[in-house]
């Protein structure tokens, strides 16, 4: 990515919409205190999510295994990049372990990339989900995973055998900002790996998201879409991409919420199950609640046969 001019290093103010209180309060420090104790890593610490102050206060929080490292350097992520350590054989039961002790109804995990690993660290994906079925078996498990560059067919085949109940990697923006928002990624391999969840178990929701503001056009908004309702993806989320430090991509445009409102409209009308669009929407935001609305909307939509 080019070196950025004096201006684009600026912060950009962000509009009254997306701004939120500064984490605190007791729930959020005993959250913040067991996760540490587990030394577990969190996507809503690593990635500067705005919404940790509310999630960790109603102790809703998102594990992110294999570390805090990643291997890629996408321009919008704020997790370091370098070379990971060795894989923590703790961490899966450490993860079941914070599910029994906040009492999650509903759980997301999701990870680095681990370009390094033989299998993109699919198994510990696994050893989580066999772990949390063992400990909490009513908690009902939500993935984020990476693309697995390379290792796909297999690393799907073994994660959807182990049946998560939500399956999402989310695309993240449209293909014509692939080359410099996620340099290490292919839009197409990314859509064929939700179309392969829906293919190994159509009984496993498909999810995926995009961020808005970086640059890119309403009709190619519409055509991903598209692509995504062609894949059967159940859940479109969308949210406003926030620029975490100045080495980051810039925010191009903040997108107001009628406008998300719009996107939501023409996206439900396109056939998804569901859909979350908002400035603050991020992809475990409400994870839970959006699970149930989803299984309903499925039992509707079933219903209607």
């Amino acid at each position: 990515m080019n070196e950025m001019s004096p201006l684009a290093r600026q912060r950009q103010r962000k509009p009254d919409w997306i701004r939120v209180k500064a984490p605190g309060g007791a729930a959020f420090g005993e959250t913040k205190a067991m996760m540490r104790r587990l030394n577990l890593n969190t996507v809503c610490e690593e990635a500067a999510c705005p919404n940790i102050g509310e999630c960790w206060t109603k102790k809703h929080a998102t594990v992110m295994i294999l570390g805090d490292t990643c291997t890629r350097a996408c321009a919008f992520c704020n997790v370091k990049t370098g070379m990971p350590r060795a894989v923590d054989p703790l961490e899966p039961q450490h993860t079941a372990d914070a599910a029994a002790e906040l009492g999650l109804e509903h759980i997301v995990i999701t990870s680095v990339d681990r370009d390094d690993l033989p299998d993109g660290g699919a198994s510990q994906f696994v050893k989580v989900i066999e772990a949390l079925r063992r400990t909490t078996p009513n908690t009902t498990i939500e993935i984020l995973t990476p693309d697995f560059r390379n290792k796909t067919q297999a690393a799907v085949e073994s994660i959807v055998a182990a049946r998560p109940d939500v399956y999402n990697h989310n695309l993240e923006t449209v293909p014509r900002l692939y080359p410099t928002i996620r340099p290490g990624a292919r839009y197409y391999a990314s859509l064929r790996l939700l179309e392969s969840v829906k293919r190994h178990d159509p009984s496993i929701f498909t999810k995926s998201g995009v961020m808005l503001g970086l640059g890119e056009e309403r009709l190619e908004v519409h055509q991903v879409m598209d692509d995504m309702r062609s894949a059967e993806i159940d859940f479109l989320t969308m949210g406003q991409y926030l620029q975490p430090t100045p080495r980051h991509a810039k925010v191009m445009d903040f997108v107001t919420p009628a406008v998300f409102d719009a996107y939501a409209a023409i996206a439900r009308a396109k056939g998804f199950l569901l859909v979350a669009s908002s400035p603050l929407t991020r992809s475990s935001y409400h994870a839970g609640d959006d699970f149930a609305r989803l299984r309903a909307a499925r039992e509707a939509k079933l219903a209607q046969r």
